[in-house]
């Protein structure tokens, strides 16, 4: 009878860890920001394309305007990468994130890596839109 549950704690306690784990490549933190896109840091954010950096995550978030309603938080952390000077991604252009660490890129709309050979795909969060000039953005 200890046997088994013993066993039995055994899985669900790993089972807990591996949620833990958010899209195989990154650590859990948990992500509760709110971004009034009538500042002026942010002023890119109001036209479909747009984009921004705001704080949050691991190295903070990118935010993209889809279409003027909807948007999408990617964590800038590189996916796979420790925390590092370099591990901070950054938008290279409209549609690429770029990982300074080993040149890796992403598409910005769905987080796949562009570079051949890498398996992760950026850790993204859902994003609300409050009202129109208010962005909640959070992992739960």
């Amino acid at each position: 009878m200890r046997k088994a549950f013993f066993l039995i704690a055994t899985v669900l306690f790993s089972s807990c860890i591996d949620n833990q784990i958010n899209n195989g490549c990154f650590p859990f933190v948990s992500v509760n920001e709110t971004v009034n896109l009538d500042l002026p840091q942010f002023i890119d954010l109001q036209v479909p394309g747009g984009w921004a950096y705001t704080s949050g995550g691991f190295q903070g978030l990118i935010v993209y305007n889809i279409n003027g309603n909807q948007f999408l938080a990617w964590d800038r952390l590189c996916p796979g990468e420790n925390l590092s000077a370099c591990s901070q991604m950054i938008v290279d252009s409209n549609l690429r994130i770029l990982c300074q660490c080993d040149d890796s890129e992403f598409n910005i709309l769905d987080g796949s890596p562009l570079t051949q050979g890498v398996t992760c795909s950026l850790n993204r969060y859902n994003v609300e839109n409050l009202n129109g000039s208010f962005l909640s953005i959070t992992n739960f």
